[in-house]
């Protein structure tokens, strides 16, 4: 016997398109009184009708049947039949039309610091595609050969490459990347000073939170990273935004609060792109040592520098320097690997390395046992050098584009030759953050400099990166961008 229950529940089934009857039937009809075409109340069809009406085996709808009464969605009357239950969509709190008059629904209980970070988020919902910052060209990994490693380990497997890591990061990567510091950044430092984390962030919100109490005061780059201002106001810790000239951070004779922290990016400033110089260098140390603050060195994509010779660590300039060197694959390798390290000063590695553990429980060991033979094997190496070579072609291509369409006086004064991106100075009084909105919506992924600014005293620009674009597909990308620019800047 037909009926107009069983009508359209047919029609919600012939909408499925799930390969197992059963769950194709269980989905139909769950639609069916979600949406309110069967309403609480309405009488099922028999599973026999119903059945025989979907071309079905009748076990397979008792089987549905059970199920959904299991879950409270219809519910059997002896002697009379199965009915959607009366109160369901009251008991999932799943109604689709709130009564007239209901009291709408409260906004979520957040924190203050919480409510403070959300008006300064920064991350971009995207993070591949044309001119974004940071972001590495990932296509160009050695994916195959890192796997190979991956998949000799895994054969001859050790059961602590699988439970909780509790060492801060397995010893065999902590030793390469120590070698390899010394080798290639000038770090001073031995393996057990070396902690594994799961990307800068991790390691940013480590040591603010280890070594700073709420209402402590913390020195920021001006402009800088926006990710190491929402980590401070996460945790409560006030900041001053120091001036960055073309010799890096300027520190304050006076005036300002000792700072806890000092966060500095000298081998490559970001966002603008200055190098510390030696004097600067050592007046920061001379500082640090005399407010008794520690010194955090973000060595922000310093392996990328083409041309001169590489640039030493602040953390390796002395002996025992007041300073935490922190470091990360996202730009060497790629971002999803969600590795970083950083280096403690001796007097910091024990205690550091026990709070990450009870708050972080770091892993990933498996993968970090294989990242220390790729190391040791010369993989490492041998990719930053082939990297090194293709970023630097695409940046010079950049700059050609910038010269041709725009002028020399839009490539930003503090660029140096090195990194993923560049700085694309515009006039002044320009409106980048609406320049760079405009450009998001074509795909083309820049972000605006006054973003990176504290104060009012901003710079209008657009950070291009241009790591993650191909040669063949940059010029046409950049022309629709100088389009928006030239509607749009002053």
């Amino acid at each position: 016997m037909r009926s107009l229950a069983g009508d359209v529940i047919k029609q919600a089934f012939s909408q499925q398109t799930d390969e197992k009857l059963h769950r194709r039937l269980y989905a139909a009809i769950c639609s069916c009184i979600l949406e309110g075409s069967l309403k609480p109340a309405t009488r099922m069809p028999p599973s026999r009708d119903l059945a025989g009406e979907l071309t079905l085996s009748r076990n397979t709808v008792l089987r549905v049947y059970e199920q959904l009464q299991a879950e409270g969605y219809i519910s059997a009357r002896t002697s009379s039949g199965t009915f959607v239950t009366d109160s369901v969509l009251d008991n999932l709190d799943l109604h689709p039309n709130k009564a007239p008059g209901a009291a709408p629904e409260e906004s979520p209980r957040l924190s203050d610091r919480c409510l403070e970070l959300l008006g300064h988020a920064s991350a971009s919902p995207r993070q591949w595609g044309a001119f974004i910052p940071g972001v590495p060209d990932v296509a160009h990994f050695p994916h195959r050969v890192l796997k190979k490693i991956q998949d000799r380990l895994a054969r001859r497997l050790r059961p602590e490459l699988l439970t909780y890591d509790a060492a801060g990061g397995v010893n065999e990567l902590k030793e390469a990347l120590a070698d390899y510091l010394r080798t290639a950044r000038g770090v001073r430092c031995s393996p057990e000073q070396i902690l594994i984390t799961e990307g800068i962030h991790q390691a940013l919100d480590l040591v603010t939170r280890t070594l700073c109490n709420p209402g402590d005061n913390a020195w920021i780059e001006e402009p800088g990273y926006w990710g190491i201002k929402n980590i401070l106001r996460i945790n409560a810790v006030n900041f001053s935004a120091i001036p960055v000239d073309e010799q890096g951070m300027v520190p304050p004779e006076s005036g300002e609060p000792a700072p806890k922290l000092i966060f500095v990016t000298p081998s490559h400033q970001y966002p603008l792109g200055s190098v510390m110089s030696l004097s600067r260098r050592r007046q920061l140390l001379f500082r640090a040592r005399e407010t008794q603050s520690w010194i955090i060195e973000d060595d922000y994509d310093s392996e990328f520098r083409f041309s001169g010779q590489p640039i030493p660590s602040l953390q390796g300039l002395e002996e025992e320097t007041p300073v935490i060197y922190i470091g990360t694959f996202s730009k060497t390798l790629y971002p999803a690997l969600r590795l970083g390290y950083v280096v403690l000063p001796k007097q910091l590695a024990t205690p550091l390395k026990k709070v990450h553990n009870d708050l972080y429980r770091g892993g990933h060991l498996l993968i970090q046992a294989a990242l220390a033979e790729f190391i040791r094997e010369g993989y490492y190496a041998a990719h930053i050098r082939k990297m090194r070579q293709l970023y630097s072609r695409r940046r010079q291509m950049l700059v050609e584009l910038i010269n041709r369409q725009l002028g020399e006086h839009y490539l930003g004064s503090f660029s140096s030759n090195a990194g993923l991106h560049m700085i694309l100075q515009l006039p002044a009084g320009s409106d980048d953050v609406l320049i760079a909105q405009q450009a998001n919506a074509q795909g083309l992924l820049v972000r605006p400099l006054s973003r990176y600014y504290v104060d009012e005293d901003k710079r209008s620009g657009l950070l291009l990166g241009f790591a993650s674009i191909e040669e063949h597909e940059m010029a046409a990308a950049f022309t629709r961008l100088v389009g928006i620019i030239r509607v749009n800047a002053v």
